[in-house]
Formats: C-alpha cells, sequence, structure tokens
C-alpha cells in the first residue's frame, strides 16, 4: 500500500496547514493542490506538505494523492472525511485542546491488553464523528511517550530476536532507524488513531520512553550509558527518528522554510541519513551550556498560546552543573512566554514532565539532587536512588526549578498585561491532578495541569504513594526537612485541587473570553467517555 502511515495533520495556522505522510516508494505527495516530493531514510520515505491559501475560519475537506493516485481516505474508510480546520477571526478568544501522555500500544495479547485497559484517545476518536465539527478540539497535544522503545510488545520482542544475531545489540530494545519505523507504525497504526491524527492539529513532544527509560537523569546515567556499545547507534536512531515523525510536524510552514536542517534534507538526493547523523550527534552534544539543536516550540493559537518546553534533551548534565534547560534554551524560553503579554489571555507551558509535583515528593528530590552531588559513598548511594527512584522532574533540577518558578511568578504578577491563566501541562506520572500556585502578588490564575497515562497501567505502589505525597502535614515534615539539608526556601506554595485521579485518562484544557477549565475523563466503554473531573481554573 504506498500511503504507509499518516496522512498526519499537524501545525495549522490562519491561512495554512502542514501535512506529514510516511509513503512506500519515492514521489510526490499532493494535498488540497499543494505538493511536497518525499525525502529517504534508510529506504523509507517522508513528505511534509506544506498547504497554503487556505480560508481562515474554513472547514476544508482534503484527501492525499501520492504521484496522481489517491490514497487517501481509503477506499473501505468508515471514519468520516479528514478536514483541516482553520481559525477565524470571530474565534480568537475561544480555544479547545486535548492532552494526555503515555500512550502504549495495543499489543495483541488478550491477557496484556486487559491490563492496560481501553486506549482513552481511541475512545474519543470513536466519539468525535458524533460530535459537530465546530465542537471539535482545536489541537490534540501529545505529552510525551508517543512510542515506547525500551518496553516492546511481545510482537515487537519476537520481531527484533530475528535480527539480533552477533549479540552485540540488545534483543528488547530498539537501535536502528528502521527499528524505530516499526514502532511508530506499529504504535500509530490503528484506525482510530490514523484518522484522529488526520484530522485534529497534533503538537508533540518526547519524554524518555521515547528513547529510553530514564534518558538522561543525571551525568552518571549518560557516562554508564555511553559505555554501551550500541548506545550511539540507539540515540542516533532515536534523535533522527524524533525529527522526522515528531519534530517537523511542531514548526509553521515559515520555519520549515527557514530550517536549514529541513532544506539540507530536502535537497539531498537519494538516502538523507548521513545527514540525519549529523543532526543527531549535534542534538545530544552539550557545547558551551547548551544543546546543538532545539526541539521547543511555540504555538499561538488566538489569544491562547501554547509554549513546548523540551525538558529531556535540553538538559545540561556533562558538566557536572545539572540544568534542566541550558543557559540559551532558557533565555529562549523566557522570551516566547514574555513577548507581547498583551495579546495573551492564556498561556499554556507545555512540559512532559510535571512542574509542581505533590510537595513531599518535590522535597525529596530536592534533597536526594544535593546529596547526589556529594563525592564519595553518599553521593553514588543519592546517584543509585535517583535513578531507581524516577527523582527527575523540575524539582530534581533545582535551579532549573526555581528559574521557572521565578518566570511564572514574574508573568502572573504583571500589572497590565498578566494572562487571566497560566497553565502548565505535562504528563509522565502515571496519574492526573490539577495543582494550583498560591502566588500571593500572582493576578494570573496559576496551575499545573497532569493528564497521564492515555494508555497505560499503574504500577500498584503509585496510588498510595501520590496520595500520600498531597498530605499537608506530611508536607510540612518533608519541607522543614529539606531546609535543614540546604535546599532553598520554596518561590510559593501550592496544592492539590483535584485528583489524584487513576486509569486511563484524556485531559481538555477549555478557554473562551478570559475563563477556563480543565476537564478530564476516562473511557466507559470502546464509544464513549465518563467526565470524573472538570476543574475551573478561573476565580
Amino acid at each position: 500500500m504506498p500511503l504507509l502511515l499518516g496522512p498526519v495533520l499537524r501545525h495549522v495556522g490562519e491561512t495554512s496547514a502542514t501535512v506529514w505522510v510516511q509513503t512506500d516508494s519515492p514521489g510526490v505527495v499532493e494535498v488540497l493542490g499543494c505538493s511536497a516530493p518525499t525525502f529517504e531514510v534508510q529506504g523509507c520515505h517522508y513528505g511534509v506538505v506544506l498547504v497554503d491559501g487556505l480560508q481562515a475560519g474554513s472547514v476544508t475537506e482534503y484527501q492525499v494523492h501520492v504521484d496522481g493516485r489517491q490514497m487517501w481516505p481509503e477506499p473501505d474508510a468508515t471514519f468520516p472525511p479528514s478536514v483541516i480546520r482553520t481559525r477565524g477571526h470571530d474565534q480568537q478568544d475561544r480555544l479547545q485542546i486535548i492532552f494526555g501522555s503515555c500512550r502504549y500500544p495495543k499489543t495483541g495479547v488478550e491477557k496484556l491488553d486487559d491490563k492496560l485497559g481501553l486506549d482513552a484517545l481511541d475512545v474519543y476518536a470513536a466519539r468525535l464523528p458524533t460530535t459537530p465539527v465546530d465542537q471539535w478540539p482545536d489541537a490534540l497535544v501529545l505529552l510525551g511517550d508517543q512510542v515506547y522503545a525500551d518496553e516492546l510488545t511481545p510482537e515487537a520482542r519476537r520481531h527484533l530476536a530475528g535480527r539480533r544475531t552477533n549479540g552485540r545489540r540488545p534483543p528488547d530494545e530498539v537501535v536502528s532507524f528502521t527499528e524505530y519505523e516499526g514502532l511508530y507504525r506499529h504504535t500509530w497504526g490503528d484506525p482510530e488513531i490514523r484518522w484522529i491524527l488526520s484530522t485534529v492539529p497534533t503538537a508533540m513532544i518526547f519524554d524518555d520512553h521515547d528513547i529510553r527509560d530514564d534518558w538522561n537523569t543525571s551525568g552518571a546515567w549518560r557516562r554508564e550509558v555511553n559505555a554501551k556499545p550500541w548506545w550511539r547507534d540507539r540515540i542516533r536512531a532515536g534523535l533522527a527518528s524524533y525529527w522526522v515523525y515528531q519534530h517537523l510536524g511542531n514548526l509553521s510552514p515559515t520555519e520549515l522554510r527557514d530550517d536549514e536542517d529541513y532544506q539540507k534534507v530536502l535537497a539531498a538526493e537519494g538516502d538523507v541519513w548521513p545527514l540525519l547523523v549529523d543532526l543527531a550527534d549535534r542534538a545530544d552534544a552539550e557545547v558551551d551550556d547548551d544543546k546543538g539543536l532545539r526541539f521547543s516550540y511555540r504555538w499561538d493559537m488566538g489569544r491562547s498560546r501554547l509554549v513546548m518546553v523540551d525538558s529531556r534533551n535540553a538538559r545540561i548534565l556533562d558538566s557536572g552543573d545539572r540544568k534542566m534547560l541550558g543557559n540559551r534554551e532558557f533565555a529562549w524560553l523566557e522570551h516566547q512566554v514574555t513577548d507581547r503579554l498583551d495579546d495573551v489571555d492564556h498561556l499554556i507551558v507545555g512540559s512532559s514532565l510535571p512542574w509542581l509535583l505533590p510537595p513531599a515528593i518535590g522535597d525529596m528530590q530536592m534533597v536526594n539532587e544535593r546529596a547526589a552531588n556529594r563525592p564519595g559513598r553518599r553521593g553514588k548511594f543519592a546517584e543509585t536512588v535517583r535513578q531507581a527512584a524516577d527523582f527527575e522532574h523540575w524539582a530534581a533540577f533545582v535551579q532549573s526549578f526555581l528559574d521557572l518558578s521565578r518566570l511564572i511568578v514574574d508573568v502572573a504578577s504583571r500589572d497590565a498585561d498578566a494572562p487571566a491563566t497560566v497553565s502548565v501541562i505535562s504528563g509522565d506520572v502515571h496519574h492526573s491532578y490539577v495543582a494550583r500556585a498560591d502566588i500571593p502578588s500572582a493576578r494570573s490564575n496559576v496551575h499545573q495541569l497532569v493528564c497521564s497515562p492515555v494508555h497505560n497501567y499503574v504500577p500498584w505502589f503509585v496510588k498510595p504513594v501520590f496520595k500520600l505525597g498531597w498530605s499537608r502535614r506530611l508536607g510540612r515534615v518533608t519541607r522543614r526537612w529539606a531546609q535543614r539539608n540546604g535546599c532553598p526556601a520554596l518561590p510559593f506554595a501550592w496544592s492539590d485541587v483535584d485528583g489524584p485521579l487513576f486509569g486511563n485518562t484524556l485531559a481538555t484544557l477549555r478557554t473562551s473570553g478570559r475563563d477556563a477549565e480543565a476537564v478530564f475523563e476516562q473511557p466507559r466503554d470502546a464509544t464513549s467517555l465518563d467526565e470524573v473531573a472538570r476543574v475551573p481554573l478561573t476565580r
């Protein structure tokens, strides 16, 4: 079949859109009269069509043609035609985005699929055709773990077992680009997922499992994994496939035209893998307290702004000075957040990892970081705990946590142009919650919104740990303990507004004027979801 994957509708502006596809051979891909040639990566073929000339506020059905032949919709399609919905001038003060993270694919093993439960995004896609088009979400935001490169389905393990003949590569982790290609086709190939990705603009960012569990937890982790003979192949394949499958679509048509790496790929003849090897090496390396490639990006959607932060690859670790973001990366974030704030009613910061954890757990991560920085056996033990307990969130990079907190306090406390809401949306932690930041000077309502998982199981120990983590009494004890261990004072307090919620979940952030709310839904059956929480974000 010529169209192997996609179409995936990515960035959509008032008059433009980006459509991504994977084809089975070289060709020219056409959407609504706009076309693009495919490029080749190790025998795989991809096209990114920049569609322009759309009308603001329109809903336009589209088809995908490859070399003049219609490949989408497929002849036996059961879902409605795919559409591109652009924002009109009368829709600038309204926004509806759905978001979540940690979506494990169906395994084909009944017992394991029963353990994973119903896929919340599958169910949402099945329900969407019965919803009027003008009530469809403006964007789907996937906050990490789009694929699991180190926790493979039984089918993927069997496939790899036949390829591992020399013993130099692990039998249960993908290493090459073509193995990643198989993961993406498996994960995005469900009919429900293909359709919703074809018709709802989708923003993405990676988290650790897109590359490997605990990716970039610490300098010690990087040194250990870099010593593995297969890791250089793995990180190149992981970052290159992320660039192809996820990052390119996050960029607007204008940004793609100005992107030097993308233009080199388009201009190259034959396999562009050598270009992607160079790209991946630059992205992985630390140079002058920064990374060589930026994966963070910004989407403006009417009077709402999404700034997506790369809180995985952008980390600075090799120098021993732990930072979630390098200096230039944080300066970029600061500019995107504060730029023309008088045009913004709702500021949304996307980070795969939560900014505000349950206070007791945040204190534990802060204390652990200080201990892990010490020499000797105590430091080594703390580093072991850091990796074993997944102490790798913003609180485990204390200075970066304080910098982000300062930036959010500054934005929320402005006199003239403070947004109505500042929301940090995150995933990763396999449960969902809403936390409110209690900032005395704030004119904005500031919240942490976490939705995870979309489709995964919740380990048995997570529920009591995270319930206990919100205990105010325990929080007072851990705060005193943290201060005795030299941790800085917190810039403000925060509290749990709703949650923790456990189970497969999809969240909606909805704005109207300067009002906003968050809604959390969980699957009831294959075509319907139940609302399990609704939280006003403005008071």
